[in-house]
């Protein structure tokens, strides 16, 4: 299995029929071997330093039927909210003064946030804070949309493929959504100059070795700056509900490989990954990750912004939650930086 490891070291990818092989085959001894790779690959790139984003979760609308989100629009239960644009600005003013120099705009795919309206918060929060990057995470548009927010000042844009394989998306997501718009989507942004995020859920339902093979490839192909990935949590009100969450091994796993294959890439530690582990978030920077993502949106709707059960830190104020994490990541030896954290090419 180790030699698995090293031809991906070396080579940046494997086959599909490799990929298979080790994610079904992986065992305790591979994961920390995976581990100790991954995060000696960012130690010499990043070095002990952590990003932190600054997450706006700014609307919980959503025009989408996407089954395994809390969001989607057929669940009638969802006590819905948008932010006003003063609300995102204060969101941003506070986070300023907690150091953070991204800030992550992030919201269901919600059509009263027109081009114009997105293009101009993005405009209004560059002027007010230019040494701060901007990154967008509001699903599929067209390139013209993508365009707008670019030249309005946009830096970064993430958009989960949440699977490459056509059958899996199938049944995931409803007749009028496609991967080969949202892969069209993630080309656009490349094209157009963003530093570009896909992902995918570990453990989604129906999900196969061989999908997730499919994944990392898509993902070598695609060379984006930034890979999200988390498990998969159940929400009560989806169709999925009772189907079995992801689990922290493999994330973790998948997280050191993809450290492993696409070196440079900014991986998060995300909070889906604290919500399954209470220490989830510093395990994933241990295994590769150099990211996190403490909330900065108002405390009264963090619990509205529902994707899934159980979400962690939605009672904590901002000042709270970064500095809890700050010093949670100072106990395993990283440190958080005042810096946008750009990708280092």
């Amino acid at each position: 299995m180790k030699n698995l490891i090293d031809a991906l070291e070396k080579n940046s990818t494997l086959t599909k029929e490799e990929f298979t092989f080790l994610i079904k085959n992986h065992d305790e001894e591979t994961d920390r071997y995976a581990a100790s790779k991954a995060r000696k690959i960012a130690d010499d790139i990043y070095g002990r330093d952590i990003y932190i984003r600054g997450l706006i979760e700014f609307t919980n609308y959503c025009k989408n039927g996407c089954y395994y989100c809390g969001i989607n629009c057929t669940n009638r239960d969802a006590e819905r909210y948008r932010l006003s644009d003063e609300e995102i600005l204060l969101c941003c003013e506070k986070g300023y003064e907690l150091g953070y120099r991204t800030f992550v705009l992030q919201g269901g795919e919600d059509p009263f946030y027109t081009d114009d309206k997105i293009a101009a918060i993005v405009n209004s929060i560059k002027k007010k804070y230019s040494d701060c990057a901007v990154t967008l995470s509001i699903g599929e548009k067209e390139y013209d949309s993508y365009k707008k927010f670019f030249d309005a000042g946009a830096d970064r844009y993430l958009l989960r493929h949440e699977t490459a394989d056509n059958a899996h998306y199938r049944k995931l997501h409803p007749e009028s959504m496609s991967l080969e718009h949202r892969k069209k989507c993630l080309y656009d942004l490349k094209e157009i100059g963003y530093q570009v995020g896909c992902g995918f859920m570990v453990g989604s339902p129906f999900q196969t070795a061989e999908n997730l093979a499919d994944d990392f490839l898509f993902i070598h192909e695609l060379k984006p700056h930034m890979v999200g990935i988390g498990p998969f949590i159940p929400h009560e009100k989806t169709v999925f509900a009772d189907k079995k969450a992801g689990t922290l091994k493999e994330t973790l796993f998948f997280l050191s490989l993809l450290r492993i294959m696409e070196k440079r890439v900014l991986l998060p530690a995300t909070t889906a990954l604290a919500t399954i582990d209470s220490t989830g978030r510093e395990k994933g920077i241990l295994a590769g990750a150099n990211v996190v993502m403490p909330n900065l949106s108002p405390v009264g709707v963090r619990k509205k912004y529902k994707l899934y059960d159980g979400k962690v830190c939605t009672g904590e104020d901002a000042a709270e939650c970064r500095f809890c994490l700050e010093r949670r990541i100072e106990s395993i030896g990283y440190h958080v930086v005042v810096s946008r954290g750009d990708y280092k090419a």
